[in-house]
């Protein structure tokens, strides 16, 4: 004999029906059950996060590799050897600056809980502790046992269920969500920044060697320098290019706040809709500050908002 009551599914997106014999009444409006976000934050929200992927602690190995050759390159082969000290201080300032809020972003984008649900959580005892009415459900991943809220989607990779989650990038080790979007867009804009600086800082010194001596331009020889500033040159517009493209759509996701899954799949639009402005303050801080542009910031959302159980 079928139970009347429906506490739990595995479906992530199905909807089911009421009961026999009830015509078309199951097609409801859907009913959600609001719940503390501190109840679907992970314990380990505050706690040091890494993801055990061989790929993308590769990828993330050979970003670091990368960055450290930009630098390389830009000290020892174009701002040391230049004859203008200023040139040499501002430059060589700059861009290191740049290139160590772009490794700290990346650091804290690798290392941040990306708003992980607690894993196991669809026990028995605590759907039941839900106090869920007659008629509605909650929806469990099959994967990770664990009650899915609204925006949720279950990670192959992290393998967890991750608010709010965009998608799992190799080159962070991590996915993007709901905890570290704010990071992984400040990862973008530093490398897209130094990839700038960099790209600018090659075609001066190429001027400048062609107008002087070469071995006077370089303290490596002619060949070697040429080698080393192409190489740097195809570094750069390659992740120009790349982290430009990525800063555009984390911004434009964070503005329409649709995440890149639920554009991918198409998502019916289910949550409350907000200016661009209340979007990208949820993601970097209230209120704007400078804080916005800082990896070391950790962002003050205000009022801890109220998840949705989809039932």
């Amino acid at each position: 004999m079928k139970s009347p009551v429906h506490r739990c599914r595995d479906t992530e997106h199905g909807r089911g029906q009421s009961g026999a014999g009830a015509g078309n009444n199951y097609l409801q409006t859907e009913q959600r059950i609001p719940i503390s976000k501190d109840v679907i934050t992970s314990s380990s929200a505050s706690a040091m996060w890494f993801i055990r992927d061989a790929c993308g602690i590769v990828c993330a190995v050979i970003t670091w590799m990368l960055v450290f050759y930009a630098e390389f390159v830009v000290l020892f082969v174009m701002l040391l050897p230049s004859k203008s000290l200023t040139y040499s201080i501002v430059n060589g300032a700059l861009f290191n600056a740049l290139a160590f809020l772009a490794l700290a972003s990346h650091l804290r984008a690798m290392c941040t809980d990306p708003g992980a649900v607690p894993k196991g959580n669809a026990t028995k005892e605590y759907i039941e502790s839900l106090q869920l009415k007659p008629g509605q459900v909650v929806y469990k991943c099959p994967k990770c046992c664990s009650i899915k809220p609204d925006r949720a989607h279950h990670c192959s990779v992290c393998k967890r269920c991750i608010r709010k989650m965009d998608h799992h990038c190799p080159w962070v080790n991590n996915c993007v969500g709901e905890n570290n979007q704010k990071y992984f867009v400040l990862f973008t804009m530093y490398i897209a920044l130094i990839s700038l600086h960099s790209l600018v800082m090659v075609v001066f010194h190429f001027l400048n060697c062609f107008e002087d001596d070469w071995t006077k331009c370089s303290s490596f020889s002619p060949p070697a320098t040429v080698i080393l500033l192409i190489l740097l040159c195809f570094e750069g517009l390659l992740f120009l290019i790349f982290t430009s493209v990525m800063f555009g759509t984390q911004v434009h996701s964070i503005c329409t706040d649709e995440t890149g899954i639920e554009q991918l799949k198409k998502e019916e639009r289910r949550w409350a809709k907000k200016t661009k402005w209340m979007n990208m303050r949820a993601v970097f801080g209230h209120p704007f500050s400078l804080l916005w542009f800082s990896p070391f910031s950790t962002p003050e959302h205000g009022k801890a908002e109220t998840y949705q159980y989809v039932v």
